[in-house]
């Protein structure tokens, strides 16, 4: 267990933690204490198997850390659900459900067990409703193991021999950011299993700053750490990343040879298995036709979501080409998508919104025509349109007379997945 620093009563935690560790257990605790010493403490409370793992690299990075005290706080009966699923199949990883502890008033605060980890096209770890799906599978039961696509990283357990095989942690990480995901798709995609142990509650406390330094940034350090996981993991859905961070290309993310070394001696799985099997809910769609910027011919402004939530007007603006709010995908199912959210129209006239994929075609389904470059909106038989005069940033559905204000480019080939 990671006992991770912030302005809690350093001696409560520790011993509060320490006494709701089961006086016999087989195995063995490593509890990391980051302290102005920088030093690490291994409790022998167990003899032989397991391991409760942090980052690595945060030890090394600890002496640049501030504010040192724990920032979790273990609940009664937090650790025996976690080793019982691991001495039944030692290539479980799995974590509990993690509680929010105030940073301002130390209030605790119950999690949902309804959520589970997913991410976005940029490769930010976010928590999501648990599907249906996953509900069927065990049984309707909220008390059973819950399997995550991918988990948030700071409070898993893992037995030590199946952390070792599997490659530990990527050391040509720096500091924080994308290791989870990054381990997340090497356990699923190399053979293990990842799960949610609704029955384990451990406190976390979020704070609204980071303790650490990031020597060249916190941006420059993320976006190096996640251009690793999509270079050796994520194969040609790497495409979303780096479409949605063009800044990532320049990145110096270090020598990746040595993990996709790991990933082709474990024979580990593709992206796609991922997507298909583990994660078929993911925004990132399986099939697609484009990625890229949709730029109207007469205008030559592109549609861009301008920051906006779901539920809210789709816009146009001048084409920058950085990505991020620019970038569309077309998919094989219709749909044109930026991250979780698709172009819906449910009124004939629009407007065109910006609301989550529900991929249940309807209001979101779309046609291109790339000899006369129309968008047809499916449902209402109309064409995507430049803004008219009333909203200069608004794009409208009218009907189709082959306009230039009607045409709309996708650069670029056509992904193979979706022939």
């Amino acid at each position: 267990m990671g006992c991770k620093d912030q302005e809690i009563p350093s001696t409560h935690a520790n011993h509060l933690n320490r006494n709701r560790v089961p006086q016999r257990s087989p195995g063995q605790l490593s509890c990391v204490q980051f302290g102005p010493s920088f030093s690490v403490h291994r409790e022998h409370y167990y003899r032989k198997y397991y391991s409760l793992m942090m980052l690595q690299r945060e030890i090394t990075s600890v002496k640049n850390s501030k504010n040192t005290r724990p920032i979790v706080e273990c609940t009664e009966g937090w650790l025996e659900p976690l080793l019982a699923r691991i001495a039944e199949d030692r290539a479980r990883v799995v974590c509990p459900i993690i509680d929010v502890i105030s940073d301002e008033t130390f209030e605790y605060v119950t999690a949902s067990d309804m959520t589970w980890g997913g991410f976005n096209w940029k490769l930010n770890f976010r928590w999501y409703r648990v599907p249906q799906r996953e509900m069927e599978r065990r049984g309707g039961d909220r008390t059973q193991p819950l399997r995550t696509p991918t988990m948030a990283g700071g409070l898993f357990a893992i037995d030590r021999e199946y952390f070792e095989r599997i490659g530990r942690y990527d050391e040509g990480m720096d500091i924080w950011g994308g290791e989870n995901l990054e381990m997340s798709f090497r356990i699923w995609q190399c053979g293990g299993t990842l799960e949610i142990i609704p029955c384990s509650h451990v406190g976390h406390v979020f704070r609204d700053k980071s303790p650490y330094s990031f020597p060249g940034g916190v941006v420059n350090v993320v976006m190096k750490n996640s251009a690793r996981v999509a270079e050796v993991w994520m194969d040609e859905w790497r495409d979303f990343f780096f479409e949605m961070n063009p800044g990532a290309r320049s990145v110096d993310y270090g020598d990746v040879s040595g993990r996709r070394k790991l990933r082709k001696d474990l024979n580990c799985k593709s992206f796609r298995w991922f997507l298909e099997n583990i994660y078929p809910e993911s925004q990132m769609p399986l099939d697609y036709y484009y990625l890229g910027e949709i730029r109207n011919v007469e205008t030559q402004s592109c549609l861009d979501t301008l920051g906006r939530k779901s539920g809210e007007n789709l816009g146009t603006s001048y084409c920058h080409g950085l990505g991020g709010n620019q970038v569309f995908a077309y998919t094989k199912r219709q749909q044109i998508m930026s991250d979780d959210n698709c172009l819906d129209a449910s009124n004939p006239s629009g407007p065109v919104k910006l609301v989550r994929c529900h991929g249940m075609g309807g209001n979101q389904m779309w046609t291109y025509d790339d000899q006369d470059g129309s968008i047809r909106h499916v449902n209402s038989g109309r064409c995507l349109q430049k803004p008219d005069a009333r909203d200069v940033t608004l794009p409208v559905l009218k009907p189709c007379d082959g306009s230039g204000g009607q045409k709309w480019i996708m650069n670029g080939s056509f992904k193979w997945q979706a022939n």
